[in-house]
């Protein structure tokens, strides 16, 4: 009789033991249970640590809590101002509404990367060019409102969406290249128009400077040749003032002048004394 006791408590507790077993869980910190209770929904959600479930009746779905990191495959689409681009995108999600995620729809991540995928055509079917290179920030707004919108029903939030890269086609970036170039050339050019006008007005006002002092002239003159001599160079260019030149030019037409009139003033000399020299008897 004892043996058989001891024999019904063996089997007892090893059916307990295997009981339990089976319908000991275990949930993790960022994870929650759905529990379905022959096929039914239950509505309180499991939390994290141990718990217990109905073997053969009730089967526990876990759902992950973390923000999920999903790349967007590049998409391929026609701007606003028919230039063709690819671009790819990458959103960062997380599950909010355990028993929506799974009831709502079959599976949330693959709804997730299909509406995104679609969302990000739509908005490059939106957007000019200009808007996908510098207003990234704007078109990542209305990338996130446009996937969150359905998804906040599936009991998924959408915590950001970013875009990564816009691709373009060669002859598209070489014609920005050119455009970059042309307008860089621009703005040197009015850069350098704008220098030589404040360089051509401060000249003018050195120069009044110089003709109220013409002695500054000649030791800015003298300034020069010392610059020019302190580079050691083999040729040495000596700048010469055009007043000097004139000045010179002036006193050798003096000077010619002069000789004119000394000419002058021997040749009839000479012809009167040949004349008195012919009108002398012969002796």
């Amino acid at each position: 009789m004892v043996e058989e006791l001891v024999a019904a408590g063996v089997t007892l507790a090893s059916a307990g033991v295997v009981y339990v077993a089976a319908a000991a869980r275990v949930v993790k910190q960022y994870e929650r249970g759905v529990v379905f209770r022959l096929g039914k929904l239950r509505s309180q959600v499991r939390g994290p640590g141990f718990t217990m479930i109905v073997p053969g009746v009730d089967k526990l779905r876990k759902v992950n809590m973390q923000i999920v990191t999903m790349p967007i495959p590049a998409q391929e689409g026609i701007t606003r101002d028919n230039v063709t681009v690819r671009v790819d995108a990458v959103v960062y999600f997380k599950v909010t509404a355990p028993a929506e995620a799974i009831v709502r729809v079959e599976d949330y991540r693959f709804a997730v990367s299909q509406m995104a995928q679609t969302s990000l055509r739509s908005i490059i079917g939106k957007s000019e060019l200009d808007d996908l290179l510098s207003s990234r920030e704007k078109l990542n707004q209305g990338l996130e409102l446009m996937i969150d919108s359905p998804a906040v029903e599936w009991g998924v939030t959408i915590d950001r969406v970013e875009i990564k890269d816009v691709s373009l086609p060669e002859t598209m970036k070489r014609s920005m290249a050119r455009q970059a170039e042309a307008d860089r050339e621009r703005r040197a050019r009015v850069i350098n128009a704008d220098a030589e006008l404040q360089a051509s007005k401060k000249l003018a006002e050195a120069a009044h400077q110089m003709a109220d002092a013409p002695a500054a002239l000649q030791l800015r003159l003298l300034q020069t040749v010392m610059a020019v001599a302190a580079e050691k160079n083999s040729t040495l260019v000596l700048p010469i003032p055009v007043e000097l030149l004139r000045f010179l030019e002036k006193g050798a037409q003096v000077a010619t002048s002069g000789q004119e009139v000394d000419a002058g003033a021997q040749r009839p000399a000479s012809v009167e004394s040949r004349t008195g020299r012919d009108e002398l008897p012969p002796g």
